[in-house]
């Protein structure tokens, strides 16, 4: 504690009041005025540079991420002596990338502060942000154009060049604004102003543009929230009865097109179940005329391991089950892979984690056909990574999502990850719906908007109107936010070397 100062106090305080600019509170325009305080700190203290952008970010991640210690200890049983270390271990991890922006920033020292942090900076910062988005499987949880979605005049880059895009606009805004408190910028103020302007308009104007259009078609989806305690989820004593309650369920549903009911809400092996159970839920999808989807576990195609799918409930299906599922592709580790096992085997034997250990299911997935709509799935923290799921989305009239965040319990997790859901919505111009175990079930619409939401922590089905859309929108052109990203990086490097042979200028001189 005796090496932090003051400085490191309020980056503290900043990094922690991010908190606010997301879901549910959505005060989006707090963002860039907490990133602005953060550069005006460095900027003071640029000595501590470094330091301040790592308390900053160990500040906001561990507020963003505290249902961490929710799933582990409250719900996976972990004790709370390795739990709250292992928690805290996230966000000290995770402060490494914004602490890496500050580095490279300050190793640009040839140039003039306005410079170096308001142009290099937030393109160094959104560049680590991505890299935080990918390594180690990747979090992207947190990052800054989240929380423009979506009543910001900024989350109109949406689709243009998806969430880094809205990142590094965010980014700007905040260090321009921090430019205006400069009193050694004060001849070029209106400039700062003019520029923050400039992209509020430009970004605003963009959310009146239709990237993609309606197929003419038109279904209506019922979306079943179970309301399944995961305590009682995967417990043998319990199985029967959650499958019997999904199915009273359904039978109720008589004016719907596709019916979609969540993550693993049959959470034992398909292979192993009954025979009978299976034809039910197909007969009674057949009776009622819908489409049955429905999250569930089973093998491998090889059958030397298992997958988190959604299955598409027909007697077809049964008898050729490809291409009538789609298996989960990004995995999270700990959750549902074990990274390092040899190293983290003993945190397995201290936590109640049934199916630690699944199998990928590949990338670039075909929709699933249901009803009258191409329908491109993902499953849970899947609609975090936007740039993997452009693949199925180019072939599909409307994605969906299907969820258990029973791991989160009360906390804001489900909140925080509905707003994810409508960054994807938005990127990919096409309606996205949501069906999850205890919330937030929702429909979002092509502009991102929520245009349906049930209560969380309840038993409900949730039924909408839902339109098919067709097209790219510019992002889905792009192929994702890597053309970007390559862009950031090239423009560092030239900036780096630039900076190098001024160095050396001046040494010589």
């Amino acid at each position: 504690m005796k090496y932090l100062r003051m400085p490191e106090w309020i980056a503290l305080i900043l990094g922690g009041l991010t908190y606010f600019s997301f879901a549910p509170y959505r005060y989006f325009w707090l963002m860039p005025l907490l990133f602005a305080g953060l550069i005006y700190l460095m900027i003071r203290h640029e000595h501590k540079a470094v330091r301040l952008a790592y308390c900053w970010g160990f500040s906001a991640y561990l507020i963003h991420n505290y249902w961490v210690y929710i799933s582990l200890h409250d719900v996976g049983g972990l004790p709370t002596v390795v739990a709250m270390p292992m928690t805290a271990l996230f966000p000290l991890y995770l402060a490494l990338y914004p602490a890496l922006s500050a580095w490279i920033t300050r190793r640009m020292h040839t140039f003039s502060t306005s410079v170096r942090y308001g142009l290099i900076f937030p393109l160094a910062w959104t560049f680590s942000e991505y890299l935080r988005h990918w390594a180690l499987t990747g979090f992207g949880w947190g990052a800054l154009g989240y929380s423009q979605m979506v009543t910001s005049p900024l989350s109109g880059l949406t689709p243009v060049g998806g969430i880094f895009l809205v990142t590094l606009a965010t980014a700007f805004c905040g260090a321009w604004l921090a430019m205006l408190l400069l009193p050694q910028t004060w001849k070029i103020r209106p400039t700062w102003a003019l520029g923050i302007l400039l992209l509020c308009v430009l970004s605003g104007s963009l959310k009146n543009i239709s990237w993609t259009k309606d197929d003419g078609s038109l279904t209506r989806v019922a979306l079943v929230q179970g309301n399944v305690a995961q305590t009682l989820k995967f417990d043998p004593d319990y199985i029967q009865q959650n499958i019997q309650s999904y199915y009273d369920e359904i039978r109720q549903i008589h004016d719907a097109d596709i019916v979609i009911l969540p993550e693993s809400a049959i959470p034992v092996l398909r292979e192993s179940l009954p025979v009978e159970i299976l034809h039910n839920f197909a007969e009674v999808a057949k009776k009622n005329q819908f489409s049955l989807a429905v999250g569930m576990i089973q093998l491998t195609p090889e059958r030397n391991g298992y997958q988190n799918v959604v299955f598409h409930m027909t007697e077809e299906a049964f008898r050729q089950p490809e291409n009538h599922y789609y298996a989960k592709n990004h995995l999270v580790p700990f959750g549902e892979f074990r990274p390092l096992p040899a190293i983290t085997a003993w945190i397995y034997q201290l936590m109640n984690m049934p199916l630690s250990d699944f199998s990928s299911g590949g990338k670039g997935q075909m929709p699933l056909h249901l009803g009258n709509q191409k329908v491109a799935f993902n499953i849970c923290y899947e609609d975090s990574f936007g740039d993997e799921l452009i693949a199925s989305a180019k072939q599909s009239t409307m994605m969906a999502n299907v969820s258990n965040m029973g791991w989160f319990g009360r906390s804001n997790a489900m909140n925080l990850q509905l707003q994810h859901a409508q960054a994807r919505a938005l990127e990919n111009g096409r309606y996205l719906v949501r069906a999850t175990n205890n919330g937030m079930t929702a429909v979002v619409n092509p502009q991102g908007k929520i245009t349906a939401l049930i209560p969380r922590d309840t038993k409900q089905i949730l039924k909408a109107p839902i339109k098919g859309f067709q097209g790219e929108t510019p992002y889905m052109k792009m192929g994702g936010s890597l053309p970007l990203i390559l862009g950031i990086g090239w423009l560092l490097v030239v900036l780096g070397f630039w900076n190098f042979k001024r160095k050396t200028t001046h040494k010589r001189g």
